[in-house]
């Protein structure tokens, strides 16, 4: 019923929900943490989430998409909403909403930020749907702001260049508050925003980043002091349970900002430890136990694909790879396979629903064209039936690979946990 609420699934600006926002009249004196950026905002706000819970905060989190249930998108604690509580909030958005039409991610918002007002937790951590300055959540002022990362996505709606996407990207800084960027080299258009408008930005690689060894890992980060600068470093930490060669940076952008606000929600290094040690994040690089050995990662662009196949690289020797590959038709195919290709032997390619949703077999002459043996392709109505095959041919030794959108992801692990196995 959200869904059918308003005509068009996306649309970007700040009007509509300020005014709701206003009408609801709800208000909390959380520290808020916002979350953008092209890949790994998920990755972020579950180590921020992680750590802040381990420290004895009350912690509220807000992410989107969800794998298999709206609830997993508003958090209170490492646990999931209640669908009663829920349920009350999106009443409240509808009696507040009046004539405004809001789109299904504004209510999705809107009722999270109802939750999250009524148990008035320590921190809210609200992660961007898409873009930044004119994305639902940006009607809410961060404490502090992170950008993980920009590259090429969704560039009918933000750009068609990596200055415009950073320019939206940055659209969540604010005056005189901190802000992070852990990609090691932003857009121009991220430095010259926060400058603009005076917030002080830590860049990855020039104020603060990482190091380390196969047992553990190092953190660094500059902090200016009247005399100067000093650096400061900590040592001696566990890898994120998170797995991916990407982490690191993520992780130390997690730091810098808990870093940046320790003066409102201080973080000891037993809980920073403690939480890189247990979080948790579904879909993203998620390895699981058996044979042979099932891989799920949501990564649908062209920098995710990018990653995925560097960490499939560090996995160690498969005699095969059977990708279970499904895609929406908005995203970008061609620079998706030309980055993992290499990793992979059969392509199980499957079907998505609806009205964004590429069919297997236009989703087979993309490959061909491509270049990639018809011979080695097979295509399927569903994610849940390739996957089905790639278990009956794979051999024990082998690998299955499961890419290329949440849909692909969250049919498969559906599937698993109806019949019981894997999940």
């Amino acid at each position: 019923m959200l869904e059918r609420r308003h005509v068009d699934a996306i649309q970007l600006g700040l009007e509509r929900v300020a005014e709701v926002r206003d009408r609801m009249a709800c208000e909390t004196d959380a520290v808020i943490i916002t979350v953008g950026g092209t890949n790994g905002k998920g990755s972020v706000c579950a180590m921020l989430e992680a750590i802040l819970v381990a420290a004895g905060f009350r912690v509220g989190l807000y992410t989107s998409p969800h794998l298999l249930r709206y609830t997993e998108r508003i958090r209170i604690d490492g646990r999931e909403v209640d669908e009663a509580v829920l349920v009350d909030a999106f009443n409240a958005v509808e009696q507040a909403r009046g004539e405004a039409a809001l789109t299904y991610f504004e209510q999705g918002t809107l009722a999270a930020w109802k939750v999250f007002c009524d148990v008035r937790p320590d921190v809210v951590i609200l992660e961007v749907g898409l873009g930044g300055r004119l994305d639902a959540v940006n009607v809410f002022d961060p404490d502090c702001a992170v950008i993980t990362s920009v590259a090429m996505d969704h560039m009918t709606y933000l750009g068609d260049t990596r200055e415009k996407i950073g320019f939206e990207k940055a659209g969540i800084f604010r005056s005189g508050r901190p802000a992070v960027c852990g990609d090691p080299m932003p857009p121009d258009s991220v430095l010259a925003h926060a400058d603009r408008i005076g917030a002080p930005l830590w860049i990855s690689g020039r104020d603060f980043g990482f190091g380390g060894d196969r047992q553990q890992w190092g953190y660094w980060r500059y902090e200016s002091i009247p005399a100067g600068g000093r650096l400061l470093r900590r040592g001696g930490l566990a890898y994120p349970a998170l797995r991916g060669a990407n982490q690191l940076l993520n992780a130390s952008a997690v730091l810098t900002a808990l870093d940046l606000l320790k003066d409102r929600i201080p973080v000891s290094m037993q809980a920073v430890r403690q939480g890189l040690m247990l979080v948790e994040l579904p879909g993203r690089f998620q390895v699981l136990p058996g044979r042979p050995s099932v891989v799920l990662d949501v990564a649908h662009n062209p920098q995710a694909a990018g990653v995925l196949s560097e960490n499939l690289s560090n996995m160690g020797f498969f005699p095969e790879t059977w990708a279970v590959f499904g895609m929406l038709a908005d995203k970008d195919v061609e620079g998706v396979v030309g980055l993992i290709r290499g990793r992979i032997d059969h392509w199980l390619l499957v079907s998505l629903p609806g009205g964004r949703g590429l069919g297997a077999a236009d989703l087979e002459e993309r490959l061909v064209a491509l270049g990639i043996e018809r011979a080695s392709i097979a295509c399927f109505d569903s994610p849940r039936a390739g996957f089905d095959a790639a278990q009956k041919r794979a051999a024990e030794g082998d690998r299955i690979l499961v890419f290329g959108s949440f849909m692909t992801v969250a049919d498969v692990v559906d599937g698993m946990k109806a019949a019981g196995t894997r999940s």
